[in-house]
């Protein structure tokens, strides 16, 4: 068998075009396999195959690259790959005419969102599982044996669900432009149509043709696809060939589909069935009201185990131990067999009923007694459940990290602490052992095997809730912290991926003045772009089996992230890594005589300790200061940084002392300069230093040079080089499933930013109170772009209940300049408002609209809680912010409030949603 492949490129000097065949199981760089195409004017390609790789028999998958000097400097769209269906025997050569693909704008419309939720299509089409989604196997079609074969294929991802595609031409084999007689043809993969049909029947070399959607509704009118008949030369073919030409995207006149959802946490779930905090079953239950109220969204936070202390720190859901692992608190235990005892049956019913009462999430009841149910399980039911082929097919797909978590945890809870520096032993881990964890009859198996019984529950009841997602159309959004536990099973399996010197987090944004310490290690770049970012990319396809969308927390981090140093408590003294420092010649050359000593240390005068301390400053020079000369002062060494003051005032809680400490913290950040982690001869200006003492300081010739100094290094000097950094990671990231991306891309926001989101086609968030236009004191709603997503609030965020209420001045300006209302704004907040609020959102050109809970439940007054406070999810600026909020309703309450119910549908289907 001989395959011709033809494709027109435009190459320069010194790149080549590459063909790479991989098989229909993966794309991983091991499974392809490469050819050399040939070219006589650097623009047409061809090649031939005359042996096909040995597990390439009935379909093969590939997609072309461009190589310079051995190494691949761009390659088309991978997710969604060129197929080539092999047909009888009777084929004995293939030309195959291909178009270079690159992502589409309207990629989204391949993403499993809007084909196995939206458009999803019954019995038409399945999919054969993978180990990635690069490759889609599709419906086989009818390749007919014809001696001379010309097979065409077309995408057309605009066709919904109810609609197919046929195709018809000038040509009587083509059904001479009568619709009734026109071709069917079978969708082989992803919105992509392919018929065969015999050359032998054309009656000439030219044909039109068109292609036209038609429905299985005879009241809906077919579509005809718009612009100019398309006109292809027929070749003449010898007996057993077959021509395939792969056309341009079919293009319908039809609108672009808006969606609205709600945002809720797993945790802030109530029904009558949980257990004190929201489970998988409460996950299907609210799946109901979302589809009941025509949304087709449903997103929540991160469900990854954080468990660390077992106290309510760990309640925290972005500061994960295992990418992979689910926290067992989302359990839920009416799903699982009963307990056989009767008296200890009766006894958790009882615990069940009190905690789940409770106004609030008590984390460290619930998490306790639901562990003590699952022992009590694992003890009764475990050796049957765990000799099922269900349990063995979990086991075997997910051992890689299964089996290194389990170790994790049972170690963690032996030694008492999740540090693993302060274990005896075990201090990272040992794959030398792994034969051992994974062997039934072993110690050390039976020491582990709860943890992979209870990920095996999990893990089984939440593709569960994916799957009935999907059943009702509704998109499950899921949430990829930016982040890692310091002391979390990932980077005591893997630190050479961590630095652990540093700690990730924010600068000072709206939601925190001093920045935000998460206190995550910051990741190693280079060593992860070593293996492609593997860790990443098996991240996101574990995600996959439970998800149809995520968010992307804090999508900046993949463009540099605000690195702090391990000894700061506040994030002022932080600097983007990575990031182009300032040399001293650069900076003099703004005009600011530079003097290293007094610019990169703690500026202490005496009229600053004056205004800082007032009565206290005498004090606090005799125990925190030392003189170093004239008026200038420097810390001790026992209190010269934050964590040292940390420690110094632990447990001294009084008003005086904590505002001693927090004065103390503001003066360890005032300097001017911080220098580079990495070069010491090169300086970072400190985030907001204008808010200094430091800065009051300088003369006014020397504010103004290092104003251009300050506001070049921020919004100018690093936009191409993190451009860079992001298109080395995200595009690997972006492709690795099919899952619609979203991102989380608000704060100090780099021009690159939106370069990059557009061009992989990232859906950017758009919240009004906090406009990306800097000119503007509120977001127009008109004017956000299709790919996006809506919102008045996140989880990071006051409710829109509460923010009305926390400025009236604010709010009285967006009363009347973004409602167009007259007088004085009315609060508290009324329902019919706030009704009038979330219609605006919900009109706006969005693709997704997605609001909170709390605020889709601030339209109904007799609904809300009283106390607006009460509905806060997270406050960024505490660390320590205990996460606990819960739906004061339960959702069976929420899906029988009829008039409720009805509100929410008739808001959806009034804007078009």
């Amino acid at each position: 068998m001989n395959l011709y492949f033809n494709i027109e490129y435009q190459t320069i000097f010194g790149e080549e075009v590459v063909l790479n065949v991989f098989t229909d199981d993966e794309c991983t760089p091991a499974a392809v396999t490469k050819y050399r195409m040939n070219t006589v004017d650097g623009q047409h390609w061809t090649c031939c195959i005359t042996q096909l790789p040995a597990a390439c028999k009935k379909v093969i998958h590939y997609y072309y690259g461009v190589d310079c000097a051995g190494t691949e400097k761009r390659k088309e769209w991978t997710l969604k790959p060129h197929r080539l269906e092999l047909t009888s025997d009777k084929a004995k050569v293939y030309y195959i005419y291909d178009r270079w693909s690159d992502m589409p704008e309207d990629a989204y419309l391949y993403s499993s969102a809007f084909t196995d939720c939206i458009r999803r299509k019954h019995g038409e089409r399945k999919e054969t599982p993978r180990k990635t989604e690069h490759a889609h196997t599709g419906s086989k079609h009818n390749t007919a044996a014809y001696e001379k074969t010309l097979r065409l294929i077309v995408s057309a991802p605009q066709l919904r669900s109810e609609q197919r595609l046929v195709v018809v031409g000038n040509d009587l084999a083509l059904g001479a432009w009568t619709l009734s007689r026109a071709i069917d043809m079978t969708e082989v993969s992803l919105n992509e149509w392919a018929v065969d049909l015999d050359i032998d029947r054309f009656s000439g070399h030219r044909i039109e043709l068109k292609f036209v959607a038609v429905s299985a509704d005879k009241h809906t009118a077919p579509l005809w696809e718009t612009g100019y008949n398309r006109i292809l030369e027929l070749p003449e073919l010898k007996k057993g060939e077959v021509v395939v030409y792969s056309l341009n995207q079919a293009f319908f006149e039809l609108c672009n589909e808006r969606f609205a959802g709600t945002l809720v946490p797993v945790f802030s779930l109530r029904s009558k069935e949980s257990f004190g905090v929201g489970d998988f079953g409460d996950l299907q239950r609210m799946i109901n009201f979302v589809s009941a109220t025509r949304q087709r969204v449903l997103q929540v936070l991160p469900i990854n185990d954080t468990t660390t202390t077992h106290t309510w720190t760990d309640s925290y859901p972005y500061s994960c131990i295992s990418i992979f692992a689910i926290h067992p608190q989302y359990v839920d235990l009416t799903q699982l067999p009963p307990l056989k005892d009767t008296k200890v049956r009766a006894r958790f019913k009882r615990l069940q009923e009190e905690l789940n009462a409770l106004p609030q999430i008590d984390y460290e009841r619930v998490n306790a007694t639901k562990n003590e149910y699952l022992r009590l399980i694992f003890e009764q039911e475990g050796s049957l459940m765990m000799k099922s082929d269900a349990f063995s097919r979990f086991f075997n797909e997910e051992a890689h990290w299964l089996v290194p978590y389990a170790q994790y945890c049972y170690l963690r809870d032996q030694y008492g602490t999740a540090d693993f520096s302060q274990w005896k032993d075990h201090h990272t881990w040992d794959e030398t052992q792994r034969k051992a964890l994974s062997t039934p009859t072993t110690k050390a198996y039976k020491q582990v095997s709860f943890f992979y019984f209870v990920q095996f529950i999990l893990s089984q009841q939440m593709q569960a809730a994916h799957e009935y997602a999907k059943s009702k159309g509704v998109i499950l959004k899921g949430d990829i912290p930016i982040g890692v536990s310091r002391y979390g099973c990932d980077v005591w399996m893997e630190p050479k991926y961590f630095h652990m010197n540093g700690q990730a987090g924010a600068p000072p944004d709206d939601f925190s003045v001093n920045g935000q310490n998460w206190g995550f290690p910051t990741y190693n770049w280079d060593e992860m772009l070593k293996d492609n970012c593997a860790w990443w990319v098996h991240r996101f396809q574990y995600m996959a089996k439970f998800f149809d969308a995520y968010r992307i927390d804090h999508v900046l981090g993949f463009f540099r992230i605000w690195e702090i140093p391990i000894t700061s408590v506040h994030g002022l003294l932080g600097q983007f890594s990575p990031a182009l420092g300032l040399s001293r010649e650069e900076i003099e050359a703004y005009g600011l005589p530079f003097n290293e000593d007094a610019f990169t240390r703690p500026f202490i005068a005496d009229w600053v300790l004056a205004r800082m301390f007032g009565e206290h400053a005498d004090e606090v020079k005799a125990t925190y200061l030392q003189h170093d000369h004239d008026d200038i002062w420097q810390m001790r060494p026992e209190y010269d940084t934050q964590r040292k003051v940390e420690a110094a005032f632990e447990g001294r809680e009084d008003d005086k002392n904590l505002w001693i400490r927090d004065a103390l913290y503001a003066l360890i950040s005032d300097v001017l300069f911080v220098r580079d982690r990495k070069d010491p001869l090169r300086f970072h200006p400190r985030i907001s230093v204008q808010h200094s003492f430091v800065y009051e300081a300088l003369w006014d010739k020397d504010k103004v040079a290092f104003n251009n100094l300050y506001n070049d290094y921020y919004y100018r000097r690093n936009n191409q080089f993190w451009y860079n950094e992001a298109m080395k990671k995200l595009p690997m990231l972006t492709e690795a499933t099919r899952m619609l991306v979203c991102a989380e891309d608000l704060g100090m926001v780099p021009a690159c930013v939106d370069w990059v989101m557009n061009q992989l086609r990232i859906l950017s968030l758009e919240v009004q109170s906090m406009p990306k236009d800097a000119n503007v004191r509120f977001g127009n709603l008109n004017t956000y772009p299709y790919r996006s997503v809506c919102t008045f609030s996140s989880h990071d965020m006051p409710t829109l209940r509460q923010w009305w209420d926390e400025d009236p001045s604010r709010t009285q300006v967006y009363y009347n300049s973004m409602l167009y209302k007259q007088g004085d704004a009315p609060h508290p907040l009324p329902g019919w408002l706030a009704r009038d609020i979330i219609l605006q959102q919900l009109r706006s050109p969005s693709m997704l609209c997605i609001l909170s809970i709390q605020d889709w439940l601030s339209t109904d007054e007799a609904l809300r809680l009283p106390d607006a406070d009460a509905e806060r999810i997270n406050i960024p600026a505490n660390p320590r912010h205990y996460w606990r909020y819960r739906m004061h309703i339960t959702i069976e309450e929420l899906m029988n409030n009829v008039p409720f119910c009805t509100a929410v549908t008739d808001l959806v289907q009034q804007s078009g949603r």
